[in-house]
């Protein structure tokens, strides 16, 4: 069967990094985009193929820019292209990248660059020093406009939600970063499966372990020294504890100067163009949908009815199963996120589940984390023809989800894309008690430490007697440290009308 010409794929990919120690002296982030576009340019065997694009399309990152696309464009000579650009979110690589296959499907677009940059490194480093950069929202004045940003000019086209995540009764606890919820989604996990304290947290950095192996495999990979399970669970000067059970390596490393890029165009332009079809990488099938925005209003704390929804379907809509992808790379903000897509998915946990070595790791760039194992997926699969891979992205507080399966091999039907979204919304949702006076049932929990890597407070989700979720703060120390060493989840305890737990 001829192939459409207008069928889509991916003709170039690149990554980038910096290790500059001078923040003085570093590249910005909008730099590092622009040497990912040229390189991947040169990766698909036709540079002018930059010139030609007619969409540049950048994912939203912890910088001052209006629209980043705009600039790279005219820097790689496609002043003309439409530009693009999304909000903030992990899902955001995979979502854009899906929507740029289907305008390719459809026509409406020939050559899209996706592109995206984090200069995390060398901010924290400015922060340190006192130096404020132009590019650098988080050190400018308030107010001050970038150096590098044309006032007034917007992206033609947006992709993305300005919809709050955090529900009232969360927020009222002080309980709002991922680092908060990401390790209640563990305790829960571990409750789920019926671990010991000890027992779980020696599988899960055994399971971080594995993605450190990957890592030193991975010659894009940010930190490649092994590291053992010991050293991963093990609190140590640098090493601290985070929230337990996290410590700083079992948590996304955000402290990296990293770019990537990627080249979408259909394969009657790859053929004008020349492009060898060694280069070629198909996108067989996407799908994407979000759990209810609030974590205080899902089920339970350890599942993923639209990460279940979106890779069934996936599955359903190129004819594969779990069986026949060859390799993976899974989001993994945190090993809950990890486990939890795992789950879901139907992937065993015995099998490598990344293929850069994950945002610990491989580096974790922010919202364009995925762009990178992207790139790393298509390589591996130019090196092995005919092999299937399986992307899947997350955004939020194991949020928001998009899939992709890749292959070298054509796909036998168009590339499919799929919202589960009406699905999900019809799972059930627990009602919320934003505040409480009474008893309660730990349902999971975390203990956040201070600077100084000593135990603070615990925060707790807690469930009513009614079913409704309550969110509540253990003060006492005694008690905190106890919940490090022993199962609290599924306790009783009262709650005061202030949001303290005591545990009986």
């Amino acid at each position: 069967m001829a192939m459409d010409d207008r069928t889509p794929i991916i003709v170039g990919v690149a990554q980038v990094e910096q290790r500059e120690d001078d923040p003085a002296a570093s590249r910005e982030p909008l730099d590092l985009m622009v040497e990912a576009v040229e390189k991947a340019g040169a990766d698909c065997g036709n540079p002018q193929i930059l010139q030609q694009a007619d969409s540049v399309r950048v994912i939203r990152g912890i910088w001052g820019y209006g629209n980043p696309a705009r600039q790279v464009a005219e820097r790689i000579g496609a002043s003309g292209a439409e530009t693009g650009l999304t909000s903030l979110g992990g899902n955001y690589v995979q979502a854009m990248t899906n929507r740029s296959f289907l305008d390719i499907q459809s026509g409406e677009r020939e050559i899209v660059i996706v592109t995206g940059g984090e200069c995390g490194r060398t901010q924290a480093r400015a922060r340190k020093a006192g130096l404020e950069l132009a590019w650098n929202p988080l050190t400018r004045e308030p107010g001050a406009s970038p150096t590098t940003v044309d006032d007034g000019d917007a992206p033609e086209m947006f992709l993305g939600s300005s919809k709050v995540t955090r529900h009232e009764a969360e927020m009222k606890r002080g309980i709002q970063l991922p680092i908060q919820f990401y390790p209640m989604f563990e305790t829960a996990l571990r409750h789920a499966n019926g671990e010991s304290v000890d027992g779980h947290l020696k599988r899960v950095s055994e399971l971080w372990a594995g993605f450190n192996k990957v890592a030193v495999d991975n010659p894009n990979a940010w930190i490649r020294k092994p590291i053992s399970a010991e050293d991963i669970r093990t609190p140590s000067p640098a090493n601290r504890p985070i929230s337990y059970p996290y410590t700083k390596l079992m948590n996304s490393n955000n402290s990296v100067d990293q770019g990537a890029a990627l080249i979408l165009t259909s394969v009657g332009k790859a053929r004008s163009l020349g492009i060898p079809e060694d280069r070629w990488v198909y996108p067989h099938a996407g799908t994407e949908a979000w759990d209810h925005l609030y974590v205080s209003e899902r089920d339970n704390l350890h599942t993923s009815p639209a990460i279940r929804l979106a890779s069934r379907k996936l599955f359903e809509l190129t004819g594969f199963g779990v069986d026949d992808i060859d390799t993976v790379d899974l989001y993994s903000c945190f090993p809950a996120a990890v486990q939890v897509s795992a789950n879901e998915i139907g992937l065993t946990q015995d099998r490598a589940l990344t293929v850069t070595g994950g945002l610990t790791f491989a580096g974790g760039p922010l919202n364009n984390y995925v762009m990178h194992s992207v790139a790393r997926t298509v390589d591996l699969m130019r090196d092995k023809p005919g092999s299937i891979g399986l992307v899947t992205a997350n955004g939020g507080l194991l949020t928001k989800h998009a899939l992709c399966i890749y292959s070298t091999t054509p796909p036998e039907k168009p590339f499919a894309w799929a919202n589960l979204q009406a699905e999900v919304d019809a799972m059930p949702r627990r009602d919320v008690a934003v505040d409480h006076d009474g008893s309660a049932t730990v349902e999971s929990y975390v203990v956040m430490y201070d600077a100084a890597g000593s135990p603070e407070k615990a925060h707790a989700a807690c469930l009513l007697d009614d079913g409704r979720r309550t969110w509540a703060n253990v003060t006492d120390l005694d008690t905190v440290g106890a919940m490090m060493r022993e199962e609290f989840c599924g306790r009783s305890g009262t709650i005061d009308g202030d949001g303290g737990l005591t545990v009986n």
